[in-house]
């Protein structure tokens, strides 16, 4: 009989310790499967971005002068426009500002309408849709290479069409008021297949009762569009529209095919001055210091676009 107490003993102890360590293994596994992404995170993002902000605040030495802690002076430098490099980084963040600030807005919008010519049956849908998205896939700096020829000065295309009509060609690349409009132009082909298939994504899930309601009281295509679609499109507009303003701030590979940022900085926006001055040693300070500020913006922007995200009115069926 003892023998049959502790052979029972001994199952009803196995049996709480294995439900002992299935209950740990099932509250562990989500941590488990987050630490990967966690770890990459920490070490591609956060680390770096520790290591930025710390050095924003050294003005590095060299061999004969020692680093130094300056504090906010790197800050100081940039925001002086009686500085070297205050002046130049006025001027660039003012181009980084009208590059988003048109590409942006005018992305979003020819790719609503591109979604909203989409939304319908007609013949070779799929081909449209698929052509109209394509430019999305080509590398940025494949966009910038294929752009270059076309904006050639004797053999581009633009120019060709242009003289044709008897008008004189534009140096697109290497005039100072032409160059940065020929890399917002890129910027435009390459986005607006982006914001379409966001913007089709989303009328596609929209119900067609509310449309009926309305053309059963006699509203018109522009009323519709106006007062319904819009309004059930504002979570998605707000998507791309954080995911566009953080893209065009690092989507700068075409600037390497058109002019590197010149003539005298007037095409140059700010993640390709950060690339250019990462190699200057002495300006490491300045470099990190542009990189915070490039980071407290979007972390800004991104947080008052959940705040709004949460404000909005979510409609249902």
């Amino acid at each position: 009989m003892s023998n049959l107490e502790s052979f029972l003993d001994y199952q009803a102890a196995r049996r709480l310790s294995t439900g002992a360590y299935t209950r740990l293994w099932q509250r562990s596994l989500p941590y488990l499967l987050v630490l990967p992404t966690f770890a990459f995170v920490f070490l591609f993002t956060l680390l770096p971005t520790a290591n930025a902000l710390i050095q924003s605040l050294y003005q590095p030495g060299n061999a004969r002068i020692p680093t130094r802690y300056v504090g906010l002076q790197n800050y100081l430098d940039l925001f002086n426009p009686n500085t070297l490099i205050g002046a130049d980084f006025a001027r660039i963040a003012g181009n980084t500002l009208i590059y988003i600030f048109t590409t942006v807005p005018i992305s979003m919008a020819i790719g609503f309408g591109l979604a909203l010519l989409l939304n319908r049956k007609m013949r070779a849908l799929g081909l449209f849709r698929f052509a109209f998205f394509y430019p999305v896939l080509i590398p940025m700096i494949g966009a910038g290479s294929i752009f270059a020829f076309l904006f050639a000065d004797q053999i581009g295309l633009l120019n060709t069409i242009l003289r044709s009509f008897g008008l004189p060609g534009i140096k697109w690349i290497g005039d100072p008021n032409w160059t940065l409009i020929a890399i917002i132009m890129v910027s435009i082909w390459k986005q607006t297949g982006f914001c379409m298939i966001m913007y089709l994504a989303g009328l596609q899930g929209l119900s067609n009762d509310v449309y009926e309601a309305a053309d059963l009281d006699g509203a018109t295509t522009w009323q519709k569009t106006r007062y319904i679609t819009l309004p059930l499109l504002q979570g998605t507009t707000l998507f791309i529209l954080t995911t566009s303003i953080a893209a065009s701030f690092q989507l700068v590979d075409h600037l390497f095919a058109l002019g590197e940022g010149q003539p005298n900085e007037r095409s140059n926006l700010l993640l390709y001055f950060i690339f250019q001055k990462y190699n200057e040693p002495r300006n490491l300070g300045y470099v990190s210091a542009i990189t915070v500020i490039i980071l407290a913006a979007l972390l800004i922007f991104t947080v008052l676009n959940f705040w709004l995200w949460e404000r909005q009115t979510y409609y249902e069926n």
